[in-house]
């Protein structure tokens, strides 16, 4: 069994984070594994909808999304493309948000339920929080083929190129004006 508050306390103190850890997964993020919301200072994990899969597996999601605190709140530790791309999250429906200080602003873009899955995944900070998950839970757990296959499957499976993402992202500026 993960002990989820000792990973927590152990990564914040390792990188000077000062967030809270809450079980209670927000409005429309019941099934959601986990999330961090910059506007609220906090991370929360889906404990209950987590508990029956492997602990290599829970721990990637905590992982991943400390990855996405540590970008918001250490933001001098990133490059320009994942300071950008933080600011917005894509939904695998359409729905988007723009954080605009310290509010989520919401549009629903058309599009198909690929198109917005390969946008979700190839985001730079989901990437970038989903590469530093499998590499952390590799160095505690080992490699595994159940692990690769967990990586993998957080991989997208159409590249979307820059120039792509500046036009969705102006789109989005563009509806939650």
């Amino acid at each position: 069994m993960i002990d989820y508050e000792k990973i927590f306390m152990d990564y914040c103190a390792e990188n000077g984070l000062a967030i809270s850890l809450s079980y209670d997964m927000p409005a429309g993020y019941e099934n959601a594994n986990g999330m961090f919301d910059p506007a609220v200072n906090t991370l929360f994990i889906n404990k209950d909808f987590l508990k029956d899969l492997p602990d290599y597996e829970q721990m990637f999601y905590l992982f991943h999304e400390l990855r996405h605190a540590l970008q918001y709140l250490c933001s001098e530790r990133f490059d320009a493309r994942i300071l950008k791309s933080r600011q917005y999250v894509i939904m695998y429906d359409g729905h988007c948000y723009k954080l605009v200080q310290e509010e989520w602003k919401e549009c629903v873009l058309e599009g198909s339920t690929e198109y917005f899955s390969a946008l979700y995944l190839g985001q730079q900070y989901e990437a970038d929080a989903n590469e530093f998950a499998y590499e952390k839970v590799k160095s505690i757990c080992g490699e595994s083929v159940a692990l690769d296959d967990l990586h993998f499957f957080w991989i997208p499976k159409i590249q979307i190129a820059d120039s792509e993402y500046e036009k969705l992202y102006a789109e989005i500026d563009e509806k939650t004006r």
